[in-house]
């Protein structure tokens, strides 16, 4: 399974690409840009760019959102950390694909030998995201792997980050099986932060995209990886961190074929995928009802106990705690009028009034619901009416997509934190076309700023 991997890695042209494949691809990476943009905004961001600062090193890849350049394995960090900080990058693929395979990429675009076009970019990308979530099915798919307390952004991204490096860079199968092997070393992300609301999960993709780099660069040196890597019965990957799980011929199961990229999705709100389905129902309900937030007595959410378990917090001392709240992202929704990045800040978050509203918010297990369903949603008013609706495609999924208008909005909307108008804009034009591009290094650029 290793070496049709490894194969499929090196020989994979852009070509065989499905043109809405092609597409969506460009789309998802400017949406990665655009969350990444406004993640360099964080406090957490900056301190991570300090560190790094005093950690050293040499210009050579660009630090988005920053006049500085880095080494590339520091860039691939800085930029994943950027990426998933503010929970507002892609899913449904490792599972942030966006921001652990984008960061890693164009972190290697100056080591490349020669200028890397858009089309090269674009299929090292694919690549990327098919081989990680291949990864993540094999391991029993996201509910059993994340279920068992594995973060799969960090556990199963790693190996998307090393198969995309090792596209872009055109390594030889030998080499891209020897990167997934190291890349097998380098797996880890552990869902501890659900309970405290810690700072960890913004670390997982950057640590990925970091593994990925360095996995690729190590076997492009001739540095060798485990060659029965997924198969060993000890030691091996999917021995060890899905034992009970594992389903091994995932990893090639229409290779080729069924292209990953395709079942992701592009995030509508800034917060955990679990909530996105029960915003969409409430949000149809107060927009159908024109109910006003004083004339609600209780929302009632009935979901499956994997979802209750790691959205069911209603702690929102900190973002990171808000952002995997079901209860508070159905507040937001309710009280602000969106669940969008704005509806997060202290002053909203912490407002008595959300306070008020969270608690009349009730999450009540459904014995029906398998792991995988989504949740439905009743809203009950105080004058005794009540209404359930349940969506089950929520919206940004591939069955039901976001326009282009309403991506190009979400991403511009992220970008004006950091970059001039007029900049976010030529960064948006040369990423919706960016299959057109001979360089792509012009991208540096336009993702910089005039000043650290």
């Amino acid at each position: 399974m290793l070496n049709q991997l490894a194969s499929f890695i090196a020989d994979t042209r852009f070509e065989q690409l499905p043109e809405a494949l092609v597409d969506q691809a460009r789309r998802h990476f400017l949406d990665t840009l655009g969350a990444a943009l406004a993640g360099s905004d964080s406090p957490i961001w900056r301190e991570c760019l300090a560190l790094v600062k005093e950690e050293g090193g040499y210009a050579q890849a660009q630090v988005w959102g920053s006049a500085g350049q880095v080494n590339a394995r520091q860039a691939a960090w800085l930029n994943g950390v950027a990426a998933h900080m503010y929970e507002l990058d892609d899913t449904g693929g490792c599972d942030h694909s966006g921001a652990v395979v984008i960061p890693a990429l164009l972190a290697v675009l100056p080591l490349a030998a020669t200028p890397v076009s858009g089309k090269a970019l674009l299929t090292a990308m694919v690549i990327g995201y098919d081989i990680g979530r291949r990864v993540l099915e094999a391991c029993g798919g996201y509910s059993a792997h994340n279920g068992a307390g594995w973060h799969s952004t960090a556990s199963c991204g790693v190996f998307g980050a090393a198969a995309a490096v090792c596209a872009l860079l055109q390594l030889s199968p030998a080499q891209c099986a020897s990167a997934l092997g190291i890349a097998a070393s380098f797996s880890g992300g552990l869902w501890g932060f659900i309970h405290d609301g810690s700072h960890t999960k913004k670390l997982h993709a950057a640590r990925a995209a970091e593994g990925g780099v360095q996995a690729a660069l190590l076997a492009q040196r001739g540095i060798s990886g485990p060659s029965a890597v997924f198969e060993a019965r000890w030691g091996g990957f999917l021995q060890t961190l899905a034992a009970e799980t594992q389903q091994p011929e995932a990893l090639v199961a229409d290779l080729g074929v069924v292209w990953k990229l395709a079942r992701c999705s592009i995030k509508p709100y800034a917060a955990c995928r679990g909530t996105h389905a029960a915003i969409d129902a409430l949000g149809i309900m107060l927009q159908q009802q024109a109910v006003v937030t004083a004339d609600i007595a209780r929302i009632v959410v009935g979901l499956n106990p994997f979802l209750l378990e790691m959205c069911g917090t209603r702690d929102v001392a900190s973002l990171a705690a808000a952002q995997m709240s079901l209860p508070y992202a159905l507040t937001a929704r309710a009280l602000y009028g969106a669940a969008d990045l704005d509806s997060y800040d202290d002053a909203k978050r912490l407002h008595p009034d959300a306070e008020a509203l969270m608690a009349r918010i009730e999450l009540v297990i459904d014995p029906e619901q398998s792991r995988d369903a989504e949740p439905w949603v009743r809203l009950e008013t105080v004058q005794g009416a009540q209404w359930q609706q349940h969506v089950p495609v929520p919206s940004g999924a591939p069955a039901n997509p976001l326009s282009l208008e309403a991506l190009v909005t979400k991403y511009r909307s992220l970008a004006v934190r950091v970059l001039p108008p007029e900049q976010v804009v030529l960064l948006e034009t040369l990423c919706l076309g960016l299959d057109e591009i001979i360089d792509v290094s012009e991208m540096t650029a336009l993702l910089a700023t005039r000043s650290s």
